[in-house]
């Protein structure tokens, strides 16, 4: 079969293609006959803690249809259609472990279901309990709104009932945004729009706030939460991986910051994720509420150019590769 590996070093990473054997499942294991994966930037940025050394078998999300099962599976067989986190999803046979895996809904396309199993756990991490609570009525805060994980975020909060404020460079981007249902946009790439979102919420602030961005960014997001307001980070699109802290706001509004990352997720950490995603999001996915949103589709064999567009910055949504 044919797979697609992330090489790197300190300054870059570049792809390459290799032949493999059809993997055979474990224990607790689904081999997939897959037919999409799509592009994290996490694994292909220099220093990211997801980057995943010198050489590493790319894709963390699939979408396909079972092949095999291992010893121990139940509630999956042979011929169903699956999607979810992956192990190597770069591949046209991928493995995964079975609690990471769930139905596909019949409504959605191999691109779309593609593209949900590592945006969208995230965006749901960072949104939900234990640690972004958010709830109806309060106000999300979505820096970096048109990535992949941005635009999930934003679909998560309004079907919540949250009011979401957004973050981008891109008119045309925060546009397709709001036709998404986003509330306000603000167009920027600068630490300039804490007054904006306390203006947009009647000098309250933010609820929520997630840093897809990076360190330069973070001071402001201080300064645009509520009392008893939320961070939550996870990325560094920026290159910046520092940044000061207000500890007098901090203390005397009692925020909260805390950082969603899959590096070192225990295996059990995992699978109760995902456990919770099925309760809460597998529904909005199944009966309409939320549909993923694809920026473009590349060939298996295009994935460079797929590497290359998403590094441009173009994207509004998620680059997926059809696989099959």
């Amino acid at each position: 079969m044919k797979t697609c590996w992330i090489k790197s070093d300190d300054k870059s990473t570049e792809l390459e293609y290799r032949e493999l054997p059809i993997p055979e499942p474990k224990a607790g294991e689904v081999v997939i006959r897959n037919h999409g994966s799509s592009l994290n930037r996490g694994e292909l940025i220099v220093g990211s803690v997801v980057h995943g050394g010198p050489l590493k078998l790319g894709g963390g999300d699939g979408a396909g249809v079972v092949h095999a099962v291992g010893a121990g599976v139940s509630g999956f067989k042979v011929g169903d259609k699956v999607f979810g986190r992956v192990m190597g999803g770069w591949a046209e046979y991928c493995v995964a472990r079975a609690e990471q895996l769930m139905p596909m809904p019949e409504r959605l396309t191999w691109e779309q279901a593609a593209s949900v199993g590592v945006a969208f756990l995230t965006a749901y991490e960072l949104i939900f309990a234990p640690y972004g609570k958010l709830k109806k009525g309060e106000t999300l805060l979505v820096a970096g709104a048109s990535s992949g994980v941005g635009v999930a975020a934003v679909q998560i909060g309004k079907a919540l009932g949250a009011t979401v404020i957004g973050t981008s460079g891109s008119t045309d981007k925060l546009a397709k945004l709001k036709a998404l249902g986003m509330d306000h946009g603000i167009q920027t790439r600068k630490p300039d729009f804490a007054a904006k979102v306390k203006e947009l919420t009647g000098g309250k602030g933010a609820d929520l706030a997630i840093n897809l961005v990076g360190g330069s960014i973070f001071a402001e997001l201080v300064r645009s939460l509520a009392r008893k307001g939320r961070i939550g980070i996870v990325g560094y699109v920026d290159g910046v991986h520092k940044a000061e802290i207000d500890l007098t706001a901090l203390h005397a509004n009692r925020f909260e910051v805390y950082g969603v990352s899959n590096s070192k997720m225990t295996t059990e950490e995992r699978a109760d994720a995902m456990r919770n995603f099925i309760r809460d999001v597998l529904p909005m996915l199944n009966d309409g509420r939320i549909t993923p949103v694809v920026d473009k589709v590349f060939a298996f064999d295009q994935l460079a150019a797929a590497k290359k567009y998403m590094e441009s910055d173009a994207q509004m949504g998620k680059v997926v590769v059809r696989v099959q």
